[in-house]
């Protein structure tokens, strides 16, 4: 699995369009309690029950991971021009 450039910063709003897709939909609504690495385990559930993603084996779900997908997914929302893709 290759890091991405902007991955941090990737994720970061993987996770804001996640909790948009996610309560705009009516499946959940986020506490602002709720941690982060709660909110990337069901956003990432969400998005493959959905078939937006493609899981990953489950021996290797983990974290670290699913911020690795969450960031590719919210890549290829981008216009090939975003500053965060270069």
């Amino acid at each position: 699995m290759k890091k991405l450039k902007h991955e941090a910063e990737l994720v970061k709003l993987a996770v804001a369009e996640g909790v948009k897709y996610g309560e705009g939909r009516g499946a959940v609504i986020f506490e602002p309690t709720d941690s982060l690495n709660e909110k990337i385990l069901y956003i990432y559930r969400l998005l493959i029950h959905d078939k937006l993603l493609v899981p990953l084996p489950e021996d290797q779900v983990s974290i670290k991971s699913m911020k690795h997908k969450l960031a590719l997914w919210y890549s290829r929302k981008l216009p090939k021009d975003h500053p965060l893709l270069k």
